[in-house]
């Protein structure tokens, strides 16, 4: 992911920000009822906050039970040699895979961690030889089933001003 400058956020934006957050689908009517803008104020900031790259994506959180994907695991990575192309060639590969719901570089004991959402245990066992064994640059992995997700989601906590 591209790393961009800070952008300045008032008060306004950042109420506007946390409504988008919880639901992205509504009117701009409504938005500025809730937080005391005109509708045409409400689209020029939310157009100003897309084209910056505040807003990266605005989509479809789908359920993962409903469409047959019952099987989570968070997988921590090591791996071997941690050159700039054995990394850019593992990262690359992990966000071409439809079943890598989150990938991230990371410090501590491991590498990489991923969030990996797939049909069943038969489905998980064919991405690990597919995208792991398969690799001769990955050392080891661990796998942690999720039981029960708690809480899932990508909302940020946002300042308050």
């Amino acid at each position: 992911m591209k790393k961009r400058r800070p952008t300045a956020l008032d008060a306004l934006d950042l109420k506007l920000l946390a409504s988008q957050q919880r639901d992205a689908r509504r009117s701009a009517e409504q938005l500025g009822e809730e937080i005391g803008l005109s509708a045409a104020a409400v689209h020029r900031r939310l157009k100003r906050l897309r084209d910056s790259g505040v807003i990266a994506a605005e989509v479809a959180i789908v359920d993962p039970q409903a469409v047959g994907l019952s099987v989570t695991c968070v997988v921590t990575v090591d791996v071997d040699r941690e050159g700039l192309q054995d990394l850019e060639r593992f990262s690359a590969r992990m966000r071409a895979c439809p079943q890598v719901q989150q990938c991230w570089y990371v410090t501590g004991q491991a590498d990489y961690v991923l969030v990996i959402v797939v049909a069943d245990m038969t489905a998980y066992e064919a991405f690990t030889r597919e995208q792991l064994l398969s690799d001769s640059n990955v050392r080891s992995f661990t796998t942690h089933v999720v039981l029960s997700p708690e809480k899932t989601g990508l909302q940020l906590a946002l300042p308050e001003r």
